[in-house]
């Protein structure tokens, strides 16, 4: 599997590998921070409170830009301005090489 794409799976529902983490990046701004400056998370509701699953399904917002697209180093990529670069490219630029479409007869 493509790394970038293999890494961009811990973009989301990502609560528990944040707190496993020592540094974060987020690959929409390139920023990289501490993951107790993250103070945004969604996909949490009022009726799962209280549930530890749940919780664990939270996904990190960045908190210099917003977006969810943050990586804690307990995801096993590197967590560099090289490496968030390269994520930014292939999923905010839309440089990620796709499979060409079907021709149409």
């Amino acid at each position: 599997m493509n790394e970038l794409l293999a890494a961009y799976r811990y973009t989301s529902n990502n609560h528990a590998q944040i707190e496993a983490s020592k540094v974060c990046g987020c690959c929409n701004c390139v920023e990289i921070f501490r993951p107790d400056e993250i103070v945004g998370w969604t996909g949490l509701t009022v009726q799962d409170m209280d549930d530890p699953k749940a919780i664990g399904r939270q996904t990190a917002m960045c908190p210099r830009c917003g977006s969810e697209a943050v990586l804690g180093d307990g995801c096993g990529f590197p967590i560099n301005a090289g490496f968030l670069a390269r994520m930014n490219e292939a999923w905010f630029q839309r440089t990620m090489i796709h499979r060409p479409a079907p021709k149409k007869s």
